[in-house]
Order: C-alpha cells, then structure tokens, then sequence
C-alpha cells in the first residue's frame, strides 16, 4: 500500500499554512534531568506558542545537582541538523545555548550570518563545572565568532561580568549599562543581565543599552536554589520575539512567564528545583475544577503594559 495521501485527502491550503505558528530554532546540549537545555527550551518556546527547531549539539552528564561531564557532537552533525530543517521552514528567531565547542560556535555563526535579519537570542550559562582551560577558549570563541551576531545576550550578573569585564576594579559590581556596554563592544545591541543583588534580600534583572536601562523587574530572592531558570528565560524571550513582539514587550511576559515557573517549581529529585515550565496547564485543571464547583476563575492572562515588573515574588 503506498504511503502517498489519495487524492481525496484533506491537505493544508496556503493560507492554513501562512497562518501555523512561529519557528524558533535553538542550538543548545540535551540535559537528562530535565532541569535546563533543550528540555527548557522545548517546554518554555512551546508555552510561548512557537514551533521548535531543535538542533542538538550534545550533552550534559548531569542530575539536579550538578554538571559532571558534557559530551559534544562534532560540527558537521550540528550543520546537517540545521541546514536541512532551515531548507523547510522559515525561521523568525535563533537561540544559541551551550554548544560545547568552539567549532561548534563557528558553524552557528555562519549559519546565522546567513540569516542577518533574524535576532539571535545567545545566553550564557554558568561554566564553572569546567576545565578552565576549556572555559577560556570556548569563551573567547563566543566573543569573536557568535558576538556579532547577536541580538540580545542573556546572562547572570556574575557570569557577565567575569567574562566581559575581568579586570574591572571599581568600588562596586558593573552596572547593568556597563555590562552592556562591555557586550556592545563585540557587538551586541542588548544585554539582559539577571541576578542583580539588591537591598532588602531583592534580585533585579535589567535590559540595558550601552546607552541607558530599558526596562527593570525586581523579585524577592528565592530560598531555594533553580537549575535552568537562564535556558527558560531566554527561550521565552526568543519565542515571543519570534512571535513578533517588540523587545521591551517579549522581555516583560519572558520575565512574568519565568516568575510564574519558579513560582509553580518543584524538586524532582535530591538536588536542585526545577522551573515548572507547563505551569499554565496544571492551573488550567485547577481552572476547570472551580467551575465545575462554581466557584470564580482565576484570570491569568499577561498583561505587558504592566512592565517593568516591580511585584514579582522570585
């Protein structure tokens, strides 16, 4: 029997077509725990409404308490992965997580040299699991290769400046304009800088210019401690960018969307929390459980006119 649908089969017209969703495509490590990487990006991208081009470019060897090891796919697998679903579908944004080598980085940045209008969303994980050695080289290799492509770099305070402003000696930590005028020297337009400590046992992120801050969210620091609230962070962003909203606008619901992950996290295992990511489903239950009880439901809807976010709880 052939595999091919007979003629009188339902097919997508063009107009279906033009009207599915968003593509977003992350180059980032498969994480076995579940806690960040592509599992982060998938969950979060797709409770942004994207449709995800996952290319692996490794993995973690890790559970939620730490990273013990990371094996890398060799460049030329990486390029096949993404060539070919770039050949089918149209993608609107990138997201560059971990990719293990600098070889791996070059094939990125000519893939998305190749694609100059689509923003690139790059974040920065904590390396310190590494050899130093390998930190260094991959570091100086995202800086001269994957830099100047990038859109928006997303990064903890901490990491940022150690790897962009190693030398700094002032009285006080980089400001959130500093880091990113650090970054604008590579040529990064836009830094979002997460993890600022602040009075009162506050953290702040900032979206920042080397030009002046853009926007500001303030949360009460978390007493437990998240593995891969940064991969959730910038998947939103590069979802909703992808989605065609504004920077200031997909930076605010990214922000509110990964508030309400840690809000709803858990601990799956004897390490770390994990961000919920699919939070949204366990209160559509919940939803439709208070009605059928008639009791009122909930509204959860983000509103971006409420940004900067100055209430958030993490």
């Amino acid at each position: 029997m052939s595999d091919s649908p007979e003629s009188g089969a339902t097919n997508l017209s063009l107009s279906a077509a033009e009207a599915t969703l968003p593509c977003a495509m992350v180059f980032n490590a498969n994480d076995p725990s579940g806690a960040g990487g592509l599992s982060a990006d998938l969950t979060a991208m797709s409770s942004a409404s994207a449709h995800v081009l996952a290319v692996v470019t490794g993995s973690y060897v890790r559970d939620t308490t730490e990273i013990h090891d990371h094996v890398a796919f060799d460049e030329e697998a990486v390029a096949d992965q993404a060539r070919c679903a770039l050949e089918d579908m149209p993608v609107q944004a990138f997201k560059v997580g971990f990719v293990g080598t600098p070889e791996n980085l070059s094939t990125i940045a000519e893939i998305t040299s190749d694609y100059s209008e689509t923003p690139v969303i790059a974040y920065m994980p904590d390396l310190s699991w590494w050899d130093e050695l390998a930190i260094e080289t991959y570091l100086d290799a995202f800086a001269e290769l994957l830099l100047p492509q990038t859109t928006v770099l997303v990064g903890n305070h901490s990491t940022l400046c150690r790897w962009l402003l190693p030398e700094w000696e002032g009285d006080r930590p980089p400001n959130a304009r500093e880091v990113a005028r650090a970054a604008a020297v590579h040529g990064v337009p836009y830094t979002l800088v997460t993890g600022f400590n602040a009075a009162d046992q506050y953290l702040e992120s900032h979206l920042a210019s080397p030009e002046s801050v853009l926007a500001s969210a303030r949360y009460e620091r978390f007493e437990a401690t998240f593995s891969g609230a940064g991969d959730t962070l910038s998947a939103a962003l590069c979802a909703l960018i992808a989605g065609g909203n504004d920077l200031q606008t997909a930076c605010a619901e990214a922000l509110t969307y990964l508030d309400q992950c840690l809000n709803a996290g858990f601990q799956p295992g004897m390490g770390h929390a994990v961000p919920d990511r699919l939070f949204w489903a366990h209160e559509d239950d919940a939803t439709d459980e208070s009605a059928e009880d008639g009791e009122p439901t909930p509204d959860s809807a983000l509103d971006a006119d409420d940004f900067p976010l100055d209430t958030t709880k993490h």
